[in-house]
């Protein structure tokens, strides 16, 4: 959905990125720098820098690379990806509850890959870094949650859950619970 969302995006499979040849271009071109987006103690939090701050740290062509999939999945990602591990990182504070409320995450405040495009966007727009609207950015992933629920609701389905629209948990509970169940939070 991202590379849908974004021109000027490209998607790169695999799982260690240290012998990838696209990967290694981008990270050895001239006059750009490139940044991981990736939570972590000692990143450049978008979210409190000032807006010529930003633009001195990342330069005039940044490439952000954003490891998509489950955490533990993304974690494995970085672990072996000698040279993702070299980058600079980038963050922001989060200001927003993720819509995905289908998927579960190891916290409350954890986003969506798109979700935290959409949020890094609007950053790097403040600063005139990028140029992207994002007015109807998440449209589509909307769609998709809203698609999910009438999928997992419908009593026709092979995966209905009766019992679905009274089990309203916090997204925090992967942590505390190994087993995998559906998790749902609606607004009243």
């Amino acid at each position: 959905m991202t590379k849908l969302q974004l021109e000027n995006s490209e998607i790169i499979v695999g799982v260690d990125f240290t012998n990838n040849n696209r990967v290694n271009e981008i990270l050895t071109r001239e006059k750009s720098s490139s940044f991981l987006l990736y939570p972590g103690k000692d990143n450049f939090n978008l979210s409190i820098s000032k807006s010529s701050e930003i633009n001195v740290f990342m330069g005039s062509n940044p490439h952000i690379f954003l490891l998509d999939g489950t955490w533990p999945c993304v974690r494995k990602m970085l672990k072996l990806s000698k040279n993702l591990q070299k980058l600079k990182r980038v963050s922001f504070d989060n200001r927003i509850k993720s819509k995905f409320i289908i998927k579960q995450q190891p916290e409350a405040l954890c986003l969506s890959t798109i979700e935290s495009v959409y949020t890094v966007l609007n950053l790097l727009q403040e600063c005139d870094l990028e140029q992207c609207d994002t007015k109807v950015f998440l449209i589509p992933f909307e769609k998709l949650i809203e698609y999910q629920l009438e999928y997992i609701l419908n009593p026709n389905s092979k995966n209905y859950r009766s019992t679905a629209n009274k089990e309203i948990s916090p997204k925090n509970m992967y942590r505390e619970n190994p087993e995998r169940t559906f998790l749902f939070e609606r607004e009243s």
